[in-house]
């Protein structure tokens, strides 16, 4: 009776954790809707501006593991409080003072505010799902880019209007899916186990019961802490992996809108293109995330990464030469297999080291973003003034086709 009530409980924990890394997610994923604004008001400089991303990004992942650590040992309450507050604190002072300089408080307040949401929300699934795990994370991450997908073109237009409004709507819808979802979920008890609902399904090709190499991982790991994860080789793999995609990931975040209006194409399209990035992040953690219940996560990973470059690459050619709607759908493209990632690695993290610590485990692996923001915001804006806007997303492209193939000669 008890497991029943948990299995019907559960989804509601979801539900709640969508919610709040959806309102979060618009912290980033409406960057491009705003950043024109932003530097209308603040009077900042494209490098300006992307070195306040690149802050948003830095605060984000240093604020995962602490929020890890913490919930890991007291539950997800208390992290989904303070996530609420910051990002709260940082659409409203974003909203009222956008001056240069109080712009890195807001968005490093913000940014933190969105990194403990996603890092909790994002471990909720694995916490409660065996063989179902794909699919549930994948859902969680779909809703932080996809909330801002359907918010991009209604936040686009009312910036230009109701810019200090906008912002503060947005921080009041995301400090309250906070709350909202801190009084919600919970952990399950240490012997909560899901696969009794499933009669079987986890020996479905891909799953951990013929899966060796899968089985020994989770074994040889079971339940160990981030200092002994990061003294492996497949720690340390998979962490090169993760700051490639989020630095191309990134990349194409902070300035799809301008690289288009660069090459010529429309307004519509480049705010359809931004409006695609979301959306391929989203459709992609979805499809592929869940994909890789079957096909097997190793398998699924690399492949998707080794398309992502190409598909980056198709983008960069179908832009200089005109092609602006080809141009929207590639934006997509990019994104979606870039964003399986970010539904995959939580549920690989926890079976290769155990899930009693995998949230501040995911939180190290997380880290890996802080170089991709890095990357995305401050150098490829240094990157465009050297060499070009097309080399820079090339090069992009480049890093992760060759992440994508060596993880698929190595990763096993």
């Amino acid at each position: 009776m008890v497991g029943g009530r948990f299995r019907s409980a559960r989804w509601w924990y979801i539900v709640a954790a969508v919610l709040a890394v959806g309102t979060a997610g618009t912290y980033q994923f409406s960057w491009p809707a705003i950043r024109g604004e932003l530097g209308a008001h603040a009077s900042a400089s494209g490098t300006e501006l992307g070195a306040i991303f690149s802050v948003l990004v830095v605060a984000e992942t240093l604020t995962a593991f602490p929020a890890g650590w913490i919930r890991d040992r007291y539950g997800p309450r208390l992290p989904f409080f303070v996530a609420a507050a910051l990002l709260f604190g940082g659409f409203v002072g974003a909203s009222f003072v956008p001056s240069l300089p109080a712009l890195y408080l807001w968005f490093a307040l913000g940014g933190a505010g969105m990194g403990i949401a996603y890092d909790v929300a994002i471990n909720t699934p694995s916490r409660w799902f065996v063989s179902r795990r794909g699919m549930a994370t994948g859902a969680v991450s779909m809703a932080f880019s996809g909330t801002s997908f359907l918010l991009i073109p209604f936040i686009k237009s009312a910036v230009e209007t109701s810019f200090s409004p906008t912002l503060f709507v947005l921080g009041v819808a995301a400090g309250v899916a906070g709350v909202v979802a801190g009084l919600i979920i919970h952990d399950p008890e240490e012997e909560w186990d899901d696969e009794s609902e499933d009669d079987g399904s986890d020996t479905t090709p891909g799953s951990k019961d013929d899966d060796p190499a899968a089985a020994d991982s989770t074994a040889a790991g079971s339940n160990v802490t981030w200092r002994t994860m990061i003294r492996t080789r497949r720690f340390w793999l998979l962490y090169v992996l993760f700051a490639v995609v989020n630095g191309v990931g990134l990349v194409l975040i902070e300035k799809v809108i301008v690289y288009a209006t660069h090459l010529g194409l429309s307004v519509t399209a480049a705010t359809a293109a931004a409006s695609m990035v979301a959306l391929g992040q989203a459709t992609g953690v979805i499809v592929i995330g869940t994909a890789s219940d079957r096909l097997g996560r190793e398998r699924a990973l690399a492949g998707s990464v080794v398309c992502c470059g190409i598909a980056l690459t198709a983008l960069v050619v179908s832009g200089g030469m005109g092609l602006q709607w080809v141009f929207v759908a590639l934006a997509w493209l990019t994104m979606f297999f870039r964003a399986p990632s970010f539904s995959i690695l939580p549920g690989l993290v926890g079976e290769y080291y155990g899930e009693e610590y995998s949230s501040e485990n995911y939180a190290v692996m997380l880290t890996a973003k802080l170089w991709g923001g890095i990357y995305g915001g401050v150098v490829a804006s240094l990157l465009v003034i050297r060499i070009g806007w097309s080399p820079t997303f090339l090069l992009s492209a480049g890093l992760a086709f060759v992440a994508g193939v060596a993880a698929l000669v190595f990763l096993r």
